[in-house]
């Protein structure tokens, strides 16, 4: 073999091991690179929601069933962000929900994560009384200080002891205090939403709303005679 020839057949051989080398490098950084462009755009993705502003009205607040299930209670996204928001839900040490996030166990009671600053004692939510019917719902009082549930409490007092590390969400395990209610009340409460077109009652609903019912005129009752004498 003439040296020409060799001199050519080593050069071939030195540029294919050359780019050999480089697509294994391609290769090997690009899921690095993938992975920090992506936690650089989540941060930015987060950072944009954490600014916007979430205008809540009495059109922010739908059909309990139309919401996101998780567990026992529903989830919603005003801001759209509806993945983040579950992925909270379902994170099983807890996590900080993001931005516009509407967490509803009942349908005349609403939590809603407010922008960052809102509500600095709270975590940012922000709690809803609501009135519900056929035409939609209506909001009764919100914030903080003076939203109360069906027997009286305070919600935020409620909620308070769930701050960490679950983001003021109360479920069983969570810290928060009791309420005289259990899944299958608040379930028959879910299934009987006004706001829905159709209800979807199961064995026991009815029987459980009159027990509610009958718990909530008891406590109303007993309210008045401590407010009264």
């Amino acid at each position: 073999m003439s040296p020409k020839i060799l001199h050519t057949l080593m050069r071939s051989v030195m540029l294919i091991f050359l780019v050999s080398l480089s697509v294994h490098a391609e290769t090997e950084d690009t899921p690095q690179v993938n992975e920090a462009v992506g936690a650089h755009d989540s941060k930015v993705a987060n950072k944009a929601a954490e600014s916007m502003k979430v205008n809540v009205d009495e059109n922010s607040f739908q059909c309990i069933r139309k919401m996101s299930p998780v567990r026992h209670f529903y989830v919603d996204n005003l801001l759209g962000d509806i993945q983040s928001t579950m992925a909270a839900a379902n994170a099983p040490e807890g996590a900080k929900y993001p931005v516009g996030s509407v967490v509803q166990l009942v349908p005349t009671e609403a939590m809603v994560k407010r922008e960052k600053g809102t509500f600095p004692a709270t975590g940012d939510w922000e709690f809803f009384e609501l009135e519900v019917n056929e035409e939609g719902s209506t909001i009764g009082k919100r914030g903080f200080v003076d939203v109360v549930n069906r027997f009286g409490g305070n919600c935020f007092s409620c909620h308070a002891p769930a701050r960490e590390p679950w983001d003021f969400i109360c479920e069983s395990g969570h810290g928060c205090e009791t309420i005289p209610i259990d899944h299958k009340m608040t379930g028959a409460l879910q299934r009987s939403d006004p706001r829905c077109e159709d209800a979807v009652p199961e064995d026991g609903d009815w029987m459980a709303l009159f027990k509610l019912k009958s718990m909530v005129s008891i406590g109303l009752t007993k309210k008045w005679f401590e407010d009264t004498f």
